[in-house]
């Protein structure tokens, strides 16, 4: 079974993608440059406002998400881990993880990127303020 979903968000001119161990997208519209794990801001969704279907399949242990960020023509694709704990309530952020660290924020564990290992032509496309499409698919039994 697989679920998709498209969220839109932007880039902020205080995008610096420093974060080791995280990044987030979220629907607040500012960002400080404390918030050095936040690639995104003004998205559309929050977790809460992903769809049931996707939520679920996301909450099974073995749940696989592959998540693609597109702006600027640059194109990067981050998997990770779904798994029991995962509840996906928060009204306005989408944190991926490289940990197993789990709360309402968080989307996906174990990624193969942190906000530090992202491609810095991402981050610097986004410090523009550029337009991103983020496309999400969960794949699980």
């Amino acid at each position: 079974m697989e679920a998709v979903e498209v969220i839109h968000c932007r880039g902020h001119e205080n995008v610096l993608g420093l974060h080791k161990s995280t990044f987030e997208i979220t629907k607040e519209t500012e960002l400080s440059p404390q918030g050095d794990c936040i690639i995104g801001v003004s998205a559309d969704k929050g977790a809460a406002d992903l769809s049931h279907e996707f939520r679920e399949l996301m909450a099974k242990d073995g749940a696989r998400l592959t998540a693609v960020f597109s702006a600027g023509g640059v194109e990067v694709t981050v998997t990770s881990d779904g798994g029991s704990g995962i509840s996906l309530t928060h009204p306005t952020d989408l944190v991926w993880r490289r940990s197993s660290f789990v709360c309402p924020r968080t989307i996906g564990i174990y990624s193969d990127a942190t906000a530090a290992l992202l491609p810095r032509e991402l981050i610097e496309v986004l410090k523009t303020g550029a337009d991103m499409t983020v496309t999400l698919k969960v794949e699980a039994e």
